[in-house]
């Protein structure tokens, strides 16, 4: 039988395996806090031994932590898979669907800033609808400042912005 560490780190890999996307330290945490699986604190460790182990890829954009299940994590949960229960499984799916985590089903505004070779910022931004790209476009931003709130107002301006292009060339 699995330890309880064992068990949030399948956890976070069945997650990760039936997201079709990434996922957010704040979403990862919120399922398994919100349901008392663990502390936060522990849920932590276990996420960054999973990075550590390979078994997951981490991403850092605009201060927010991706997680990525790899090859190997689908390895490992497809031969430990068995340890989390199937009320466990069930209640990850229902999550994941009830929050809009699977892919084609939701849509995706992504933002996110960098330097250019220049030393300049840049800020991409997309509008991802059903796992196709509407829109992927690069901004040249004055400054960090400019580039971080581009960022921020992209989501709630998004299919606005799509929506006048789209016009502007139809």
């Amino acid at each position: 039988m699995a330890t309880p560490y064992t068990i949030y780190k399948l956890i976070v890999l069945y997650m990760l395996q039936n997201a079709d996307d990434t996922l957010t330290n704040s979403q990862i945490s919120e399922f398994i806090l919100d349901r008392g699986y663990t502390n936060y604190f522990h849920l932590q460790q276990a996420l960054s031994e999973l990075v550590e182990a390979e078994l997951v890829n981490k991403d850092t954009r605009s201060n927010t932590s991706h997680y990525q299940i790899t090859e190997d994590g689908r390895k490992t949960l497809s031969f430990f898979q068995q340890d989390l229960s199937s009320e466990i499984k069930q209640e990850v799916k229902e999550y994941l669907n009830s929050a809009g985590f699977k892919t084609e089903d939701r849509i995706v505004t992504s933002a996110d800033y960098y330097i250019t070779k220049q030393g300049d910022y840049s800020v991409r931004c997309q509008l991802i609808e059903k796992g196709n790209s509407l829109i992927d476009l690069n901004i040249a931003a004055p400054n960090l400042e400019a580039a971080k709130s581009m960022c921020q107002k992209w989501p709630a301006h998004s299919q606005e912005i799509y929506g006048k292009i789209m016009e502007e060339l139809l």
